[in-house]
């Protein structure tokens, strides 16, 4: 089962999805491989897979990815024998991704792996706070790109399985907790 979390940056996917894989078994991180260069708590095959731009242009034209997308102006993208591998292996992944790489999976996967998608809200103001508090402080042009990109996000919220408002963060993982156990439970049952 692939479990797609979205929302804008700063919308809280990385620390759910941390918290997640903490809590439920069976369930491991799928991380994206990216050109961007390293933040200081990045850690590289667990947070990101890192490469350069020509590494990254390289595996587009090997077909190496289910998708791919320039987000924030770096290339992101999800690598078919990562993900096929922890498939196989009967893993629950939690994935990060953004809204045109949940579009993309949707498309290229619906009809061979089981797929929940979760989209997290926070408000516009909010989210500035936290883009403005974050530990890896962004620049002022990198909040704003973030910000403008919020109402593009927040208008592909129907694509979505789930909406979930992002404000207490414990009641958000048990939210997901139990929809991810909920949803494996269904794909599992016969009717």
């Amino acid at each position: 089962m692939l479990v797609l979390l979205s929302g804008v940056s700063g919308a809280g996917k990385d620390t759910i999805k941390k918290q997640l894989i903490e809590r439920v078994n069976n369930v491991e991180s799928l991380p994206s491989f990216t050109d961007r260069q390293p933040r200081a708590n990045d850690v590289p095959g667990k947070t990101y897979n890192f490469v350069s731009t020509e590494e990254f242009e390289q595996m587009i034209r090997d077909q190496e990815l289910y998708e791919y997308s320039v987000h924030h102006e770096h290339y992101y993208g999800t690598s078919k024998k990562l993900m096929n591998e922890k498939i196989n292996n009967g893993k629950i992944i939690v994935k990060d991704i953004e809204v045109n790489g949940v579009e993309n999976l949707l498309k290229v996967l619906k009809n061979d792996v089981k797929i929940v998608t979760i989209f997290l809200r926070v408000p516009k103001e909010e989210l500035q706070r936290r883009l403005e508090n974050r530990i890896d402080k962004p620049s002022l042009k990198e909040i704003q790109l973030r910000l403008n990109r919020f109402d593009y996000e927040e208008s592909k919220i129907g694509m979505y399985d789930y909406i979930i408002k992002n404000n207490d963060l414990e009641k958000t993982v048990q939210i997901i907790m139990t929809i991810i156990e909920n949803e494996y439970n269904l794909k599992n049952a016969e009717f």
